[in-house]
């Protein structure tokens, strides 16, 4: 068959053109999905003068530039103007990351920390513009969420308040969830659900406004059942439902919700090792001696070794997840799931779509993978000849009698 002759260095330099025209109207960045997306329409390219006529070839590369621009371009954004929003738990980590961006991007930003002394409070005193306003809240006190809502009825009667950022929250402990005292899975569910009910339910009378926007940052542990972290993840479960409803309640008040899901960053919490060790000490101290005994103490050290290496992968950059908060706050139509990270959207792949004991295999592969406890180990008082001959934890354990009603 007799090809058609390919298009001129002209009419290359035509197409070329407009594509660059079209780059730069797209707001992309710079980083490895652009560099792959470019990499197979090079690919693809090169295929079709080999195989298509020059016009259908043409027509499949426009296809497919569209295509890709459409997926990594950024959805249209909304103006800052003179925007209020309000960002809990900017002491550290997230919250002052996206308090300090916020306010240079021209947002009116009300930021609530535990302390207002904090080396936190005091950078973003020393770094933010006048319009950035520090309040001292703890989620864990009615009062101080009840001053935090007139606080913020005071300072945006002239703005409104156009976000609320669900930031503040709690891990208080790294533990089986039979080693982990009841007051922490309280004290837990008292920060970040609670807590974070009560603040929520307070401001909906300022946010039920069309195109008000909710986000909240919310690590993995809510979405998957991670080793050792289930006072956490249980109080983290509650807040991804809660939003969820909030998203169906207020929709016809023109009101987004949007979870953040990222992976492990490298805030100050996570980089708090001696903390981790503190909470460590205090837990094998306060353990019931017939529990210690049936678990040991190098089964919580292993475990707390596990989970201290996984802080060490952990990734240092936060813009992610500050672009997502801000994506949230002002993308036209902002997603209702934000996955930040490296590996994140694998993980949820995983956990979504394989059989439960390749997820409970991930999970401890990624994370803790606990040894056996102490009572389950050959030659223990109290094992039995089939707990000696179980060197490994039961992949697919029989279902707990317990259930749920």
């Amino acid at each position: 068959m007799e090809r058609w002759p390919w298009p001129s260095g002209g009419a290359w330099l035509l197409v070329a053109a407009r594509a660059l025209l079209q780059l730069l109207r797209a707001d992309l960045r710079l980083g490895r999905p652009l560099l792959a997306a470019l990499a197979l329409l090079a690919a693809l390219d090169w295929l079709c003068q080999r195989l298509l006529p020059p016009l259908a070839a043409l027509a499949v590369l426009a296809a497919a530039g569209w295509i890709a621009l459409s997926c990594l371009a950024r959805p249209p954004r909304l103006p800052v103007a003179t925007r209020a929003v309000l960002i809990t738990g900017c002491d550290s980590g997230f919250g002052k990351e996206a308090a300090k961006k916020l306010d240079a991007m021209g947002f009116k930003v009300l930021a609530t920390v535990l302390d207002l002394d904090s080396p936190g409070a005091l950078e973003l005193r020393a770094c933010c513009s006048p319009h950035l306003r520090l309040l001292q809240m703890d989620l864990t006190k009615p009062g101080d969420i009840s001053r935090a809502l007139e606080f913020t009825k005071a300072h945006t009667t002239s703005t409104g308040l156009w976000g609320l950022v669900n930031n503040a929250g709690l891990n208080a402990i790294v533990a089986d969830a039979e080693l982990s005292p009841l007051a922490t899975f309280r004290n837990c569910m008292e920060v970040n659900f609670f807590g974070t009910l009560q603040l929520t339910k307070g401001l909906l009378p300022l946010l039920r406004v069309p195109g008000a926007e909710l986000p909240t940052p919310n690590p993995s542990p809510g979405d998957m059942p991670y080793p050792c972290l289930g006072a956490y993840g249980t109080s983290k479960a509650a807040v991804v439902l809660l939003m969820d409803t909030f998203n169906c309640e207020l929709l016809p008040w023109g009101v987004k919700v949007s979870v953040i899901q990222p992976g492990c960053f490298k805030t100050e919490s996570v980089k708090n090792v001696s903390n981790w060790e503190q909470r460590k000490r205090l837990l094998l101290s306060s353990l019931p001696p017939e529990l210690l005994q049936a678990y040991g103490e190098d089964y919580i050290e292993h475990a707390h070794g596990q989970f201290l290496h996984s802080l060490s992968l952990a990734l240092p950059d936060l813009s992610p997840v500050v672009d997502a908060i801000i994506d949230a706050l002002l993308a036209a139509q902002p997603q209702s799931r934000y996955y930040p990270g490296r590996g994140v959207g694998l993980m949820y792949f995983i956990h979504y779509y394989l059989p439960e004991g390749l997820r409970r295999r991930f999970l401890q592969a990624f994370f803790i993978s606990p040894c056996l406890p102490s009572a389950l180990r050959p030659g223990k008082p109290g094992s039995t000849p089939t707990q000696d001959a179980a060197q490994v934890p039961d992949p697919n354990p029989r279902p707990s009698p317990t259930v749920a009603q």
